[in-house]
């Protein structure tokens, strides 16, 4: 995973360089311009924003073949925060992976805001998740030479923001997150919650309409994890915005609209928030108001 996030932030620099220099220029003509154009009719609440039918991937071959997805039908709708539970190993982390793009599907439809990653070749997958995802790795995949805020950085100066602005905006996100006095250190300076929050502030820096997050909470506090949640739900709110989030962490479900759960590559229940904490109180034997 982290080989795979360095290479994306390699492509998104020579990507971003070869535009600047104009060195394909038939390249940059011909690229669609996903961020404003193709998202006006997006402003319904009820429209799908993200829609799943059928997906499946398989990893290995032979007798070491795993079915991480079987056949996975999921759809989020504008205004949503979706939160992904089950047990490791269910499928979370290779479903949200094929849904921002970082990650081919074998079968099936993934549609993201009326998109199909399918259907774009590699500069257009970069420029799309560039503009319009934000992605929270579990294993954070900060980039070690970069100080914090370069690494919040990054998402900005790929969409051609001057460096002294990206700056700013890096170290204004990162004081929102708790880290407003270590926007020079380097990630070895920082403990795993710190790098955490790091790469929370990246997903958001550049105001994606898709969040996509790993365990955001899994190295921090009840205390940290709730401001995070705040703020990413945040970012999240309008008509045209969605939070998908990948979690083990019951504290943070009451952030969540609504909970699908997951199992053995399969979506086996999606409920509203309120009644899926009542059932799971209700299997583990809680009394609740």
């Amino acid at each position: 995973m982290s080989l795979r996030a360095n290479e994306v932030f390699l492509d998104y620099h020579r990507y971003n360089y070869r535009l600047r220099r104009q060195e394909n220029r038939n390249l940059a003509q011909h690229l669609p311009e996903y961020k404003d154009k193709d998202f006006n009719r997006m402003k319904n609440k009820d429209t799908i924003a993200v829609r799943c039918k059928g997906i499946t991937k398989t990893y290995g071959t032979g007798d070491t073949q795993v079915h991480a997805l079987s056949g996975v039908d999921l759809e989020v709708r504008t205004g949503e925060h979706m939160m992904l539970v089950g047990p490791s190993g269910s499928g979370k982390t290779t479903l949200i992976s094929i849904i921002a793009g970082v990650l081919d599907r074998d079968g099936g439809e993934c549609v993201v805001f009326d998109h199909d990653f399918a259907h774009m070749n590699r500069y257009e997958k970069t420029r799309y998740r560039g503009q319009n995802i934000g992605f929270v790795f579990q294993l954070f995949n900060l980039i070690p030479s970069l100080s914090a805020a370069e690494n919040v950085a990054v998402p900005l100066l790929i969409n051609g923001v001057r460096r002294r602005e990206a700056i700013d905006r890096a170290r204004e996100i990162l004081g929102r997150v708790g880290l407003g006095n270590r926007t020079f250190s380097l990630p070895e300076e920082l403990s795993g919650g710190q790098q955490q929050r790091v790469a929370i502030a990246r997903a958001i820096v550049h105001n994606p309409r898709l969040i996509v997050c790993d365990e955001p909470t899994s190295a921090l506090d009840h205390e940290t994890g709730h401001k995070v949640m705040e703020l990413l739900c945040q970012v999240a709110v309008g008509t045209d915005r969605v939070l998908i989030v990948v979690t083990h962490d019951a504290r943070i479900f009451e952030f969540a609209s609504r909970i699908a759960k997951m199992d053995d590559g399969h979506i086996i229940s999606v409920t509203n928030t309120p009644r899926y904490i009542s059932d799971e109180k209700k299997e583990l034997g809680v009394s609740h108001d």
